[in-house]
């Protein structure tokens, strides 16, 4: 199947979802409105689909992974609204709109961000309605807690901050982005691994290759910040160097972090085709998160 086909099409299935499980929330009508509002900003939706894409890879329902898909997804836009922070990264625009404190004030926007957090666990036991076996939900969850929690992303996070204006090695950087953008990547994968059925080799292979993938990304994002268009990207571009951030492309330079991003996705491919599959789907994100320009 063509990416941008079942990219389209899914995407919209994904928030269809994500919106129909917003809607059942009762909550207080601002609280709702500030997650809704940082929900419908908008963005790729890429982690929702790297678990459809991978379910679709193991000749699964894509309908089944849903729930994992939105649950990742609440978690993923919860880190984007408490980064936007003036204690965190203080970014006035998100996606070309105004952050969700610009908006809501500091404190709906935690608590939004809160809120996303812990409901998207709640999303996760909708999995029992697909007859997803208890212990395989509860493994799923463990994993989610673990990829979004001090040992991954939010771990990442701190590393970020405290090595803001610090002279950071190459490991120090692929630390931070493992756990910062990389956890939280590549348990989209390896989710759609779990509940399409992969061996323990397969979920293993996906684990190397989900590694790469994730650090392309963000050498990807780091290149982005410098020669990307602004209007694209939905925010100014500049704010790695703003913030004294060690970033792939100061570390090694424009052409090294090309060179390294070239490497990270021919690292990907090279694993990807070692693991029997029934789409190109994971394949050609490569090549869409290798370009992308935004």
């Amino acid at each position: 199947m063509d990416l941008q086909t079942f990219m389209k099409d899914r995407k919209k299935l994904v928030e269809d979802a994500l919106f129909s499980y917003m809607n059942a929330v009762k909550a207080p009508e601002v609280l709702l409105e500030s997650m809704n509002y940082s929900l419908k900003a908008g963005g790729k939706r890429l982690r929702p689909l790297l678990v459809l894409a991978t379910l679709k890879s193991f000749g699964k329902s894509e309908e089944l992974g849903m729930p994992v898909a939105c649950a990742v997804e609440m978690i993923h836009t919860y880190s984007l609204v408490h980064d936007d922070l003036p204690s965190m990264d203080d970014d006035d625009f998100r996606r070309g709109k105004p952050t969700n404190h610009k908006v809501f004030g500091e404190a709906m926007a935690i608590l939004a961000g809160d809120a996303l957090l812990t409901h998207s666990f709640e999303v996760m036991e909708d999995l029992l309605n697909y007859d997803v076996k208890p212990i395989k939900v509860v493994t799923l969850m463990k994993e989610l807690a673990k990829a979004a929690g001090p040992t991954g992303m939010v771990g990442g996070q701190v590393a970020d901050m405290e090595g803001e204006g610090a002279q950071l090695s190459l490991q120090d950087l692929e630390y931070i982005h493992r756990n910062k953008t990389g956890k939280l990547l590549g348990y989209s994968i390896v989710a759609g691994a779990i509940l399409g059925d992969a061996t323990e080799e397969q979920i293993s292979k996906l684990e190397q290759f989900a590694d790469h993938l994730g650090l392309a990304f963000q050498i990807r994002d780091d290149i982005l910040d410098i020669e990307g268009d602004a209007a694209k990207i939905g925010k100014p571009v500049g704010s790695d160097t703003l913030n004294e951030k060690v970033t792939y492309p100061s570390l090694l330079t424009m052409n090294g972090a090309k060179e390294k991003l070239e490497y990270h996705i021919k690292e990907a491919k090279r694993i990807l085709e070692e693991i029997p599959l029934e789409s190109d789907l994971l394949g050609q994100l490569c090549d869409l998160i290798a370009k992308r320009d935004h």
